[in-house]
């Protein structure tokens, strides 16, 4: 069956401008355009579709989105399967984090005691699962399954001082990371100085800190689309300049 693109629209929840724009940019070619000018999509665009609301659905920038649907080795089948694991992973982060609202209601209004301990859980769930969606492919199959669940497991563990701590460290290791950025040159003691807040951060994570791992990790950030995109938030071409930074301090 074809579809015009107010038909596609109107049964795939987005607006004709979406798919004209996904047109624009390649994403989503449709399967003919009419002599009157109407676009017509068939079975393959409407398939194409549903993987690329998939991806938005679960934050994928649309760059990284048509590099993944291009890739020739990509599996339909296998991208749904991944996304029905990461879209059950958000139900449970959301019922986490209802769980946790439900019993600090419950709280204040005196009909059970809540530990300091049970008020951030839901939130560590939520920082599990977000990495885990965003990175947990590569970052298991760098560092094994068994690496990445041991941390996991110290994120489950810290204490409402331990998780405020990393909070703060992540902060302070961001704006340090973007003045020495704006300097421009990563050797200098301000960038060290990042690279030491880099490695406090890792630390809070890691079993045991290694030199050949911190430089694997900053390697990561350059190679992931994903990583890099985090830090040249922070500033214009921050991932590369961490990465300098990196090999500098473990020299």
């Amino acid at each position: 069956m074809e579809y015009t693109i107010n038909q596609l629209a109107k049964m795939a929840g987005v607006s004709t401008r979406t798919l004209r724009y996904y047109d624009q940019c390649g994403l989503l070619p449709p399967k003919a355009i009419r002599s009157n000018g109407y676009r017509i999509y068939g079975q393959a665009e409407i398939d194409r579709l549903q993987q690329i609301l998939f991806y938005r659905e679960l934050g994928v920038e649309l760059a990284e989105v048509g590099r993944i649907l291009s890739d020739k080795d990509f599996d339909g089948q296998a991208a749904l399967e991944h996304h029905l694991v990461a879209l059950r992973e958000r139900r449970a982060r959301l019922d986490a984090l209802i769980r946790n609202v439900e019993q600090s209601i419950k709280a204040m209004k005196g009909e059970l005691e809540m530990s300091h301990h049970e008020k951030f859980e839901g939130f560590k769930q939520k920082m599990i699962e977000e990495n885990e969606q965003r990175y947990g492919t590569e970052i298991r199959q760098k560092y094994g399954s068994g690496t990445i669940d041991r941390a996991n497991a110290r994120v489950r563990g810290m204490t409402p001082e331990q998780y405020e701590a990393i909070e703060r460290l992540t902060q302070t290791l961001n704006d340090t990371l973007k003045a020495a950025c704006e300097q421009g040159d990563p050797g200098s003691e301000l960038a060290q100085k990042a690279c030491e807040l880099h490695k406090q951060w890792l630390c809070f994570y890691w079993d045991s800190y290694s030199k050949e791992a911190h430089l694997g990790v900053a390697q990561l950030y350059v190679e992931d689309p994903r990583f890099s995109a985090y830090y040249d938030k922070i500033a214009p071409g921050c991932a590369r300049f961490l990465c300098d930074a990196v090999r500098i301090f473990c020299s």
